[in-house]
């Protein structure tokens, strides 16, 4: 045997020592990727059936469900204070309407209710019971007023007739109201 052929011999080891190699690497990345795609498709499974057992637990119990929200409707009338605290109490609380969409839901019910809404802690700043500012409103033309020089701190659904149906009410007023309860709440 010439010194070449032990050569030729020792370069095939290699390159199939460097084939083999780069394979393994290759099926380690290959398993990598595939590792992350299913647990990505398992997450977002998991996060439908989340979101399916929340809504079938409460539906059971009369709330209805509506855009990953479920909500509660009272069937009897009480204070803005009182309407919040029986939804506190639901561990829940009154609704924070989010979208033109949600506005559009509440407009179903044909009722005045209460929402979520206050300027009580500041005249004319109008903030959700979770503390963010109003953004996006759906006031009855002229409201919030606080009529003939009521004190009306608190929101509620009184012209549900038309597209704007918000309206400022004295929070002692007896209304009907909506607990909002979110997925993550």
């Amino acid at each position: 045997m010439d010194g070449r052929a032990g050569f030729d011999a020792s370069n095939n080891k290699r390159n199939l020592y460097t084939v083999v190699g780069v394979t393994l690497g290759l099926l380690c990345i290959l398993q990598a990727v595939l590792n992350i795609s299913l647990r990505l498709a398992f997450y977002g499974d998991e996060s439908k059936m989340q979101l399916k057992t929340f809504a079938d637990h409460y539906t059971h119990q009369g709330w209805l469900y509506f855009n990953q929200s479920v909500y509660y409707i009272s069937s009897v009338k009480n204070s803005w204070q009182d309407s919040r605290d029986d939804c506190l109490q639901r561990g829940a609380d009154l609704i924070i309407v989010n979208s033109k969409e949600e506005h559009e839901f509440t407009r179903l019910f044909r009722q005045s209710f209460w929402i979520g809404l206050t300027d009580i802690e500041t005249e004319g700043t109008w903030k959700w019971v979770d503390g963010t500012l109003l953004r996006q409103s759906f006031w009855f033309a002229g409201e919030p007023n606080s009529n003939e020089g009521r004190n009306e701190d608190c929101g509620d659904t009184m012209f549900f007739v038309h597209e704007n149906s918000w309206n400022d009410q004295e929070c002692a007023f007896k209304h009907f109201w909506i607990c909002e309860k979110t997925m993550a709440s």
